[in-house]
């Protein structure tokens, strides 16, 4: 096998300052609609036309925060451009979290992360839809893996960020009301998104998003989505192996890029999730210097790895590239994964990926979840 070169990546562009922040969260072309369905009526956010039997990329946020305040700076960014002329994009805002959105009745029964998932279809069939490519942040990962695991003919691939596959536990419970006793809503939801170095280096950002969080966000609806997701089950996958569970595991089907920020208060919960899905179409990128948003902090690297995702599921095979730095050492992100994992580019290994395939990866006879470490 060729040696593999090393090659470094494409210049990171930090998204937010105090002059670009507005500009970045605004909606450019754009149609919205209010979706009803068996489960209320969810917010969605059209962005471009279907292009024929092409899934379209459909996005969900963490939260507090809404499509805007998640996404919208990450697909303004100049890179994505050339993504974004080839795929529709479909953001859904959970029920009460859109800009604007009006405080429910009193008495109101919040949707679960289940029923969450199930609006989904819903919106598909609305909006005349194939299947979708999902890219979902924390809150929004869940809710988009649930719903591949009921409906996985709907769901191409998944971009999960920060997702946590685990019902939280008991001590989670019991830290979070107290917290809740003594601590502003504001601060929970920070302390969800960033760990205590970016909360203390990155002051720019915190106050960006605190900002957001308490002015564009209606604080009882957003009570109503944290109590949510506090409350979600298990997604209760588990790791098929050859000879024992392939055909019977309980995982997704499509292929999924897992990421989080080597500073994210999430490295554990996107860890256990790598641990639990099938290695064979299944990478794990966790991006240096990055905390709990990297389609903010780190835009480039997203974007490209993004590229290479949807190349490997045969999608714009003539996507220029800045290849990804690559190499032969063990990454230190395979601590805790349950198994030892070299460092590689991005690529899939399933479907129709010869397109995207990068050349002289080194594809090793054993599935392996590949981990890459940038």
């Amino acid at each position: 096998m060729d040696e593999l070169q090393d090659v470094q990546l494409t210049e990171i562009k930090p998204l937010l300052n105090d002059k670009n922040a507005a500009r970045n969260f605004q909606d450019f072309d754009c149609q919205e609609h209010d979706i009803e369905s068996p489960y209320g009526v969810v917010h969605v956010t059209m962005r471009g036309t279907p292009k024929g039997n092409r899934p379209v990329i459909l996005t969900y946020h963490d939260i507090g925060l809404n499509h805007k305040s998640c996404f919208n700076a990450f697909f303004n960014f100049e890179d994505m451009q050339e993504i974004t002329r080839h795929f529709a994009v479909c953001h859904v805002d959970a029920p009460g979290q859109q800009e604007g959105a009006p405080p429910f009745p009193s008495g109101y029964q919040y949707p679960s992360m289940d029923d969450l998932a199930e609006m989904l279809p819903t919106v598909v069939t609305h909006l005349n839809l194939k299947s979708f490519i999902g890219i979902g942040l924390g809150a929004g990962a869940y809710v988009l893996s649930r719903c591949a695991l009921s409906h996985p003919d709907l769901v191409e691939g998944l971009v999960l960020i920060n997702v946590d596959p685990c019902a939280k536990g008991w001590i989670d419970w019991a830290a979070s009301k107290f917290s809740g006793w003594t601590t502003n809503i504001v601060d929970i939801v920070l302390a969800h998104h960033f760990g205590h170095e970016e909360l203390q280096a990155n002051l720019d950002l915190i106050q960006t998003y605190r900002l957001h969080i308490a002015q564009d966000i209606n604080q009882d609806n957003l009570q109503l989505f944290l109590t949510s997701y506090n409350s979600r089950r298990d997604l209760e996958i588990e790791r098929p192996v050859l000879g024992i569970n392939e055909n019977t595991a309980k995982t997704l089907k499509c292929p999924a890029l897992l990421v989080v920020g080597d500073n994210s208060p999430a490295v554990e919960a996107v860890v256990e999730c790598n641990s639990r899905l099938d290695p064979t179409k299944t990478t794990l990128l966790k991006m240096a210097d990055c905390g709990g948003l990297p389609q903010v902090v780190q835009p480039g690297k997203l974007t490209e790895a993004f590229k290479y995702f949807v190349q490997g599921m045969g999608y714009m095979p003539a996507a220029s590239m800045t290849r990804l730095m690559r190499s032969r050492t063990h990454s230190s992100s395979s601590v805790g994964s349950g198994e030892s994992v070299r460092s590689r580019s991005y690529t899939s290994n399933h479907g129709e990926g010869s397109a995207g395939t990068p050349e002289g990866i080194d594809l090793q006879d054993a599935p392996q979840t590949m981990e890459v470490s940038c």
